[in-house]
């Protein structure tokens, strides 16, 4: 596969006719949320809840999701967006951003466990699994699209960019570090990794409430780390701050605050009497 992807110089493309043109983004996007549905499905037997709940829960959580994701990309990029309003609409071009998502997603899980009367750590923590093979199929998109690829390497695995895709000073350059492949390879560990937390949760029900919050909380700091690591590869153009990129900053405070709140939990478990007490 790596030979492949060293040699292969990807389309945005995957079909067109007349007007009507199909891309391999959108493609990539529909299957993450075709594969991330079915493994909520998936999970959601285990703990023979209403899978009608889960279909409703995933509507609204792909429509408010994609909204945060597109705004929150829309601000990062706003030097261009700003004298291109129109192209704010064309998402099936690319153009979703993960933190946006995150965020947009988690005020709607809130929302939606609080009209439905449902647990919300439980929701959450079913949405994981889900929500991280949703990313390792979807960063193939920025494969096709030639976008947030890394710096330039002599890797036998570096992927070939086409000059108009080159930010200015690598115009030089022709193989990048794929870090749409470190993340989807890192994603996907995280996806079997919660898989198998929600199976040893379904054998421990006295513990199901403590290992929801973490499951949750854990995904939010590997994931935090694992874009905080591939930012330092990543040569797009983004805020910065110092030497620091925007889309790292907004994962380390991610990854305190849910570093914070697992603590917590262990905390809790421990001193589950002085804490009630409080």
């Amino acid at each position: 596969m790596f030979h492949f992807l060293h040699t292969f110089e990807p389309n945005a493309i995957l079909w067109q006719w007349g007007p009507m043109t199909i891309y391999w983004y959108g493609l990539t996007m529909a299957l993450a949320m075709l594969a991330g549905i079915g493994v909520a499905i998936w999970i959601v037997r285990w703990y023979k809840l209403s899978i009608e709940l889960i279909l409703d829960m995933a509507f609204w959580l792909i429509i408010w999701g994609m909204i945060g994701a597109r705004v929150y990309y829309v601000l990062l990029e706003w030097p261009y967006y700003q004298n291109n309003l129109w192209d704010i609409l064309k998402v099936w071009q690319g153009g979703l951003a993960i933190h946006g998502g995150i965020i947009a997603g988690w005020l709607a899980l809130s929302s939606f466990a609080k009209r439905r009367e449902t647990d919300f750590w439980l929701l959450t923590s079913i949405i994981v699994p889900a929500v991280a093979l949703g990313q390792a199929i979807g960063r193939w998109g920025n494969y096709f699209n030639q976008e947030l690829f890394g710096l330039p390497t002599t890797l036998s695995w570096g992927i070939p960019i086409t000059a108009i895709n080159r930010p200015a000073g690598y115009l030089e350059q022709q193989f990048f570090h794929p870090t749409f492949l470190y993340e989807s390879i890192g994603t996907l560990l995280l996806f079997g990794f919660f898989c198998l937390a929600h199976y040893l949760t379904i054998k421990e029900p006295t513990e199901r409430v403590i290992n929801h919050k973490a499951i949750v909380l854990s995904y939010l700091i590997f994931y935090s780390v694992l874009r905080f690591v591939m930012e330092a590869f990543r040569i797009d153009e983004v805020p910065t701050f110092g030497v620091w990129r925007w889309p790292q900053i907004i994962s380390l405070a991610m990854a305190v605050l849910a570093l914070a709140g697992l603590l917590y939990v262990g905390y809790r478990k421990k001193h589950p009497r002085i804490i009630g007490q409080n």
